[in-house]
């Protein structure tokens, strides 16, 4: 296997500042704003647009956290793995602009898991997109609203996003074998 980075640390944190400017100019400040990471490291990207919100605007943003594991329509074909703990706001999220947090952005079933629990938790008043990474290769006619990267790829290849929190680093990298390169 080979792999190539294709973002390092400061790039990441240029893409996450990016989407954050654009989240606010789309909802038109923070107000009634909730960013609502996938596990495992959605979470951690929603926690530092949510920072990155504070920053800019001094307005404090509630982040949550939406486990999409039983949701999911393709658990017979790949290994369960143990779902991870659901918080959303005290507060719900009925009539809140709720911007649903990934790393990668692939087949578009993740996300289509994420819109089926979030209906189980409320009413939103909106519902956006965020992926650091754009792949490619939908099966679902899903978007996201803020891309960090696009980034074509083959389906052989593997896109492996590694954050400090989980990782002890900050990069996202492309591998795939050379038969399949």
């Amino acid at each position: 296997m080979t792999a190539r980075t294709v973002l390092e640390g400061a790039e990441i944190s240029r893409a996450l500042t990016r989407i954050s400017h654009e989240i606010i100019e789309a909802n038109k400040g923070a107000e009634n704003l909730v960013i609502v990471g996938i596990p495992t490291r959605g979470v951690v990207l929603a926690q530092r647009i949510a920072d990155a919100i504070e920053r800019i605007e001094g307005t404090a943003v509630t982040v949550g956290q939406l486990d999409v594991t039983m949701y999911r329509d393709d658990l017979a074909h790949h290994p369960t793995r143990a779902p991870q703990p659901t918080d959303m706001p005290a507060d719900g999220i009925d009539g809140a602009t709720v911007v649903l947090v990934d790393d990668v952005l692939f087949s578009g079933r993740t996300v289509r898991a994420a819109l089926d629990a979030l209906n189980d938790h409320g009413r939103p008043k909106a519902v956006r997109l965020a992926a650091l990474i754009d792949r490619g290769h939908r099966e679902l006619p899903i978007r996201a609203d803020y891309i960090g990267k696009n980034l074509p790829s083959s389906k052989h290849e593997r896109i492996s996003v590694r954050l400090v929190e989980h990782d002890g680093l900050d990069e996202v990298s492309i591998s795939g074998s050379e038969a399949n390169a």
